[in-house]
């Protein structure tokens, strides 16, 4: 089944982002790899990104933790004991996590040189110590003699470094042409749009080649089945604004998604 949205669906920007993420640089390799000339390589590299959390919540509850001490035997010829404190709390460590995050890298096949690299933004580098490990990569990338495209379709998060404000949509696709910099040519993309069309350039000299981000993102939506994975009858996560859930609900009630939601939901309360 299609997703009942023109372009981006929302609903995959919490919990199965990753496996979005990942499909979806695959399906990008896969469209641009027939148009590029013999001369070039498209290849999908997978890197881990640390994931940190970047608030704690403190509680501040009435809570007096027992403290006990436990008494030891004397040893040796001292006669003196030692006390043992245990610790009034135990409490789980923040602990980075490696994520996996896959980028797209169109190269020279004779010297392997860097031409073209195509980044999809994910919640590890919009926020946190992420953030930081990508925008050092990013400014390795801008300045190389290498193209850089970043494809954002995700609202929370961090936009990329620019100058003037960008407007209030919530996807979009900036290409750092090697040529143009330090200028970016930027695609918006509202919620109700179909997501763009955009040219990836090769070496200076060669011709664009194009690629048509809703083709790929439709792809994946399919082959994954994620009609079966989402739940429409829960807010995304992130939440939309009023205005855009009430547009949202209207569109999943005419293709019938919420009937066949709650429909799902019933049958699984009902089985054995």
């Amino acid at each position: 089944m299609t997703c009942p949205f023109p372009g981006m669906d929302p609903y995959l920007e919490g919990s199965l982002w990753t496996t979005l993420h990942a499909t979806l640089a695959i399906e990008i390799v896969r469209q641009l790899a027939p148009q590029v000339g013999e001369q070039y390589l498209v290849l999908p590299v997978e890197r881990l990104v640390m994931e940190t959390t970047d608030d704690v919540l403190i509680m501040h509850s009435a809570m007096i933790p027992d403290a006990s001490v436990i008494h030891t035997p004397p040893t040796g010829t001292s006669g003196r004991s030692t006390a043992v404190i245990e610790a009034p709390l135990r409490v789980t460590t923040l602990v980075p996590t490696p994520i996996p995050h896959t980028s797209i890298e169109i190269r020279d096949a004779a010297g392997s040189d860097l031409i073209t690299a195509i980044e999809i933004l994910s919640p590890t580098t919009k926020r946190g110590e992420g953030r930081h490990e990508y925008l050092a990569k990013r400014r390795s990338l801008l300045l190389s003699t290498a193209h850089l495209m970043e494809i954002d379709l995700l609202r929370q998060g961090h936009r990329i470094p620019c100058l003037e404000p960008l407007p209030p949509d919530p996807y979009f696709v900036f290409l750092s042409r090697l040529e143009l910099r330090p200028l970016t040519e930027v695609w918006p993309m509202r919620l109700q749009d179909p997501l763009c069309t955009v040219p990836v350039p090769p070496q200076a000299g060669d011709t664009d080649v194009i690629l048509d981000l809703q083709t790929a993102f439709t792809n994946v939506y399919q082959m994954l089945r994620y009609d079966r994975a989402i739940n429409y009858t829960e807010p995304p996560d992130p939440p939309l604004s009023v205005a855009d859930a009430k547009w949202a609900e209207e569109r999943l009630r005419s293709a019938g998604r919420l009937a066949s939601a709650r429909r799902a939901l019933r049958n699984s309360y009902n089985a054995p």
